[in-house]
């Protein structure tokens, strides 16, 4: 039994990378880089303020965001065994890496990606285009993706709820109340079930024995 539960996940689990790396390639790539190279053709304009550390800046946002991005898409195929897409989702809730200082690390990385680039190229377009595609995933996220979470992981998702912002990150880490790395949805009737089977043990422990 155990043996097929371990190789059930192993498939889970690289089902889950693959769907994760064609969404990457299909959603990021084109978001963050199709896009924006098709407004500005990744051409220099001078500066925002007349000051080239304004370049710098940008820079280093790209830089942030790229492998915060990565490390967000791995969590959800190898932790969550699923995938950022709607279509595909994570069977466990992830809260480990970037999710402990905020909710949307994905949707923050892509936008600071772009905003990166704006800073970079000096291209005020791709400032514009940066926040309307963050307004499209705060609709998105408030009108179906929380909801969704909720229904989905109940309790869990509401405490990294209370306790991890939406947008702007958190100062220090958030740890959750369990040793675990990430929650995973379990039916009601299952934990029912083993919590009276942990009290039937616990009288029959306490009860005496009668020997013949």
């Amino acid at each position: 039994m155990s043996s097929q539960r371990v190789s059930g996940t192993a498939v889970q689990r690289t089902i889950a990378v693959l769907g994760s790396a064609v969404f990457f390639v299909v959603a990021p790539c084109t978001l963050a880089g199709l896009v924006p190279w098709s407004i500005t053709g990744w051409q220099l304009r001078p500066p925002f303020l007349g000051l080239e550390l304004t370049r710098g800046i940008g820079a280093i946002m790209i830089l942030a965001g790229v492998p915060g991005l990565v490390d967000a898409f791995a969590r959800f195929a190898l932790q969550g065994l699923g995938t950022p897409a709607p279509i595909a989702p994570t069977r466990n809730l992830v809260v480990t890496g970037l999710y402990r200082y905020v909710r949307n690390p994905i949707y923050v990385a892509v936008v600071a990606i772009i905003l990166g680039q704006a800073v970079l190229m000096g291209d005020w377009r791709l400032i514009v285009y940066g926040a309307l595609l963050w307004l499209a995933f705060h609709v998105f996220v408030v009108a179906y993706e929380e909801p969704t979470l909720e229904r989905t992981f109940g309790r869990e998702y509401e405490a990294f709820r209370a306790a991890v912002p939406r947008w702007i990150p958190r100062m220090t880490p958030w740890r959750p109340a369990g040793p675990t790395s990430s929650h995973t949805a379990r039916p009601p009737g299952l934990r029912k079930s083993r919590h009276s089977w942990l009290a039937r043990s616990a009288t029959e422990r306490g009860r005496p024995r009668r020997f013949r």
